[in-house]
């Protein structure tokens, strides 16, 4: 998609901000945006993104919904800690430390738990995951299978990796990454403004006060990378206690990040596509994500 030159998307205030210790050096930033007297969502984010940027599909929900929004460690509004602890069960941890704050913090209610690619697995691997949600909402989870798929998925895990540590970190200007972003072929469907989004959400001052840097590390968004397959064969649908919606990219669609895994023989799975999406479908047809998920809560009398 061509961006508009002259569209920029304005970021609201939160209502409140949940600072939450998940370990010594670590603190984890939540917000808190829509309408309090609404159900809950708490949402976040694929890997080496901000849920900020995912402000264009969220945007549709602050009217009807109580947003809690975060950031993974060392994303976004969070500081950069320990590599040592940057690694899928460390944010599995730090998923489960969120939500028992949040529910402290801004009171127990019906809440659903919203999330993207790396976001989406690590949920689906918490031990609490059914005990705190009344609903989950996955886009395109990083899942695979045994077999075939299983080397599809690695292989593929192996180039995002391999990008992930090769890409420039670091920028004179916020406009010499925003320029950079149309030619790269993940990014090409996104709407509007995306563009301008992506850097003022994934992109920090440097420390040392010339330019910009990567909010997430590209040595840490790699090491997520790295292990993707591993723990995306390790999730069992059949166990999940609660009901499940996946909403995926059109597995048709050449992938430009990882494969997209056609779930609609998993029976536990309510599972939908959204036709000519691919892995960011939130940021390529926003309001039909948000349409899906307000339909699918409505059946659950969640909305």
């Amino acid at each position: 998609m061509v961006e508009h030159p002259y569209f920029q998307w304005q970021l609201p205030e939160p209502l409140s901000v949940l600072d939450v210790a998940v370990d010594a050096e670590t603190a984890i930033r939540v917000r808190r945006h829509g309408n309090p007297d609404g159900p809950r969502l708490v949402l976040s984010h694929g890997n080496g993104m901000a849920i900020d940027l995912y402000y264009p599909f969220w945007s549709f929900l602050t009217d009807t919904f109580d947003l809690a929004i975060y950031d993974l460690r060392n994303h976004g509004w969070n500081s950069v800690s320990s590599m040592d602890n940057h690694n899928i069960p460390t944010l599995v941890s730090d998923h489960d430390l969120v939500l028992e704050a949040v529910e402290q913090e801004w009171g127990q209610k019906p809440q659903a738990g919203v999330f993207h690619s790396v976001s989406a697995l690590i949920t689906l691997l918490s031990p609490t995951r059914c005990e705190r949600y009344s609903a989950l909402v996955l886009f395109d989870p990083p899942i695979c299978k045994p077999g075939r798929s299983h080397r599809e998925f690695e292989s593929a895990a192996v180039q995002a990796a391999g990008f992930a540590r090769r890409r420039t970190d670091r920028f004179r200007y916020m406009e010499e990454f925003s320029d950079f972003l149309p030619a790269h072929p993940a990014f090409r469907r996104m709407v509007p403004g995306a563009f301008d989004l992506m850097a003022l959400t994934t992109l920090r001052p440097s420390a040392g006060g010339h330019g910009f840097e990567l909010r997430c590390p590209r040595e840490y968004e790699a090491q997520i990378v790295d292990y993707a397959s591993v723990y995306g064969v390790a999730v069992d649908f059949e166990s999940l206690a609660c009901p499940v919606k996946v909403i995926g990219a059109d597995p048709t669609m050449p992938f430009s990040y990882l494969p997209t895994l056609d779930l609609s023989d998993i029976l536990s799975v309510d599972y939908d596509f959204l036709p000519e999406t691919t892995h960011f479908l939130q940021l390529e047809k926003p309001r039909e994500c948000a349409a899906a998920l307000r339909e699918y809560l409505v059946t659950l009398q969640m909305a």
